[in-house]
């Protein structure tokens, strides 16, 4: 059984720890000895998972994924020694070059999952060096999806819709629930109906393009083509377009 290294104990480490701990020993590395315990605790077995203080931590030739804010990378690379057999990034807007600045390894590898991972059913992109291209869509196809770019740039525009898009569906999501309130429907039961609605639309996206799946609901002067030229007034699809530009631009802003 490989072993992999997580550097971090938030809510992304522990849900890319969920996904691994059933294929691969895994040592958890923080500040808090009694927090990673918890941590430990909460995984849904702890057969294989040791976990350990930062300072003066090893990562010598280790399978290092990063999981912690983007802002502690300069407090970890002065307590963690040795050179990486490759690190796996899960750190938004630090780019590799940074990366390379901090912290010894022969490899690197940029990946941004998005909160789905929690549920291992994230959409996670990734970058980085070619050579562990296969390694590191193994590894993440743990926590769902995992799909290889060619660039940096190209992993900054996928943030701002699969690392972001959760919360610009929750708005979405809310506000179909909202729009049910007002038109008459009890709230828990409108929640209902959208919580239906998400679940059931996965299925059909999967097996047609969005434009055919619009086209098949749409019927001439039908309830759908009402609704949807209210979206088109409000411009729905302009805002949405303008939200993925902006976040792709404060992506590449982080990134330096």
């Amino acid at each position: 059984m490989k072993k992999v290294v997580i550097i971090g104990n938030g809510n992304m480490a522990f849900a890319i720890a969920q996904g691994l701990v059933n294929s691969y020993k895994l040592e958890i590395v923080g500040r808090n000895l009694e927090n990673l315990e918890k941590f430990k605790q909460r995984l849904t077995s702890t057969k294989n998972v040791t976990v350990s203080s930062i300072d003066n931590f090893s990562i010598k030739d280790e399978t290092v994924i990063l999981s912690t804010k983007p802002n502690n990378l300069d407090d970890v690379s002065k307590k963690v020694t040795g050179e990486a057999e490759v690190i796996y990034s899960v750190l938004a807007g630090t780019s590799i070059k940074s990366l390379r600045d901090k912290l010894d390894s022969r490899n690197y590898v940029r990946t941004m999952p998005n909160l789905s991972a929690l549920y291992q059913a994230s959409m996670t992109t990734l970058t980085g060096d070619i050579e562990y291209r296969d390694r590191a869509i193994e590894l993440f196809s743990y926590i769902g999806e995992a799909l290889w770019l060619e660039t940096e740039n190209e992993l900054d525009i996928a943030t701002a819709i699969a690392g972001s898009g959760p919360a610009y569906l929750s708005l979405i999501a809310e506000a179909l629930a909202d729009g049910g309130v007002y038109a008459g429907l009890k709230r828990t039961e409108s929640e209902k109906v959208v919580q239906g609605l998400f679940a059931g639309f996965p299925s059909l996206l999967n097996s047609a393009k969005p434009s055919l799946i619009k086209d098949g609901v749409m019927s001439p002067k039908g309830t759908t083509a009402y609704g949807y030229k209210a979206l088109e007034d409000g411009q729905v699809r302009s805002s949405m377009m303008s939200a993925i530009e902006k976040a792709y631009r404060r992506a590449v802003e982080l990134r330096g």
